[in-house]
């Protein structure tokens, strides 16, 4: 398996052979489940790079609720160094799994008057607030804000938080739900330090739903001025197709999501296209009145696709400004996750907080999986 692929299709691949397995011993080759897997097969393409998406391998679409996890949101401890390339990031998170961001969580940070909102991060699954954002948060410090970073959604494997957090920092596993109130205790936090009234949210993949799910149903929606996503999974994600039939065969009743929840957990069965969650999440609509929106998507996005799940479409009292990243910079490669590496995305970052910082997008390149700051 290439390396671009990374935990989320290492993950996928233990699922599907789960999922293989417990269908294979669980019931004769000819029910029911196994000819709509045939029918939904036959309809799958070939993707793009040569993968062929199975539906048998799938994301689900429980809600969550009910399923006996539990997750709780942590801290950070210490500032970890500012980088520029994801890998490097990624493997010190691994070592120093609750490093804040370089530039966060100074508690004693005082909004200024051209800056009055502090900034609150938050990463998406398989992820945390050091790896996620070690290159955006000093810049924001940087740009006079006060930034603010925690790690949200932690439930370990026998808390049903999947395979993930058997490597250190693989945070976000937790039911969304979950993660949204934890986000909510952290903004009152942030917003009683810094005697704010609003904070603005930057939010990466899983981050968005997260912050959605805050903002339409705990509150948020009188807390938060702005809300930037990058790869946000608003609308969920296909995952090339293989959430199909455990979506489907869930939703006429027979709960085959079982068999392999415990491999990724509740929060990606949640952000499967379609789940009763994202179902309720934006039954409401996308937007909620009086918040600011900002939602960036990446071609080269191979999580968050396509691309068009990520854009929002603005309801009563809010504005959203849909922006794909490569549009006019043809030469930024950016992925789902070095995204947050790309000097146009911080670029476009700092205008959707303060139009003065950054009055025109920065155009670089940025390596695809390396990430690297607009270099090698």
């Amino acid at each position: 398996m290439k390396l671009r692929h990374r935990i989320p299709a290492v993950a996928a691949l233990l699922c599907a052979l789960a999922v293989s397995a417990a269908t294979a011993t669980a019931a004769p080759s000819e029910t029911p489940e196994s000819r709509l897997a045939e029918l939904i097969s036959s309809g799958l393409h070939t993707a793009a790079d040569g993968r062929v998406p199975q539906p048998i391998s799938d994301t689900g679409s429980s809600s969550g609720s009910g399923s006996g996890s539990a997750s709780h949101a942590s801290d950070t401890a210490g500032e970890g160094p500012e980088m520029s390339s994801y890998l490097a990031a990624f493997g010190y998170g691994l070592t120093h799994p609750d490093a804040a961001p370089p530039g966060s969580n100074r508690w004693d940070c005082v909004p200024g008057t051209a800056h009055p909102n502090p900034v609150v991060l938050l990463h998406g699954t398989w992820l945390n607030a050091y790896d996620s954002f070690a290159y955006l948060a000093p810049k924001l410090a940087h740009a006079g804000f006060c930034v603010f970073a925690l790690n949200y959604g932690r439930s370990g494997v026998l808390e049903g938080g999947g395979l993930g957090p058997v490597l250190p920092g693989r945070y976000g596993v937790g039911p969304i739900e979950e993660s949204a109130r934890q986000v909510s205790a952290f903004v009152d936090r942030v917003r009683a330090a810094t005697r704010a009234d609003r904070v603005d949210i930057v939010a990466h993949s899983q981050g968005a739903p997260v912050a959605d799910q805050y903002l339409k149903f705990e509150g948020g929606g009188e807390k938060v001025g702005r809300l930037v996503t990058f790869g946000g999974t608003h609308h969920g994600t296909t995952l090339l197709g293989m959430a199909t039939l455990g979506r489907i065969i869930t939703n006429l009743g027979i709960d085959i999501l079982g068999f392999y929840q415990p491999f990724i957990g509740p929060a990606n069965i949640q952000q499967a296209v379609g789940s009763p969650f994202l179902n309720r999440l934006n039954g409401v609509g996308d937007t909620v009145p009086g918040v600011s929106y900002t939602v960036v998507a990446s071609r080269y996005d191979e999580i968050m696709n396509p691309l068009e799940l990520a854009f929002l479409r603005a309801g009563p009292n809010a504005t959203v400004d849909d922006i794909t990243l490569q549009d006019g910079c043809d030469q930024d490669l950016s992925d789902h996750l070095t995204m947050m590496y790309s000097p146009r995305a911080v670029s476009i970052a700092l205008h959707a907080l303060d139009p003065t910082l950054a009055p025109n997008r920065v155009c670089t390149f940025n390596p695809w999986l390396v990430g690297g700051g607009g270099g090698l």
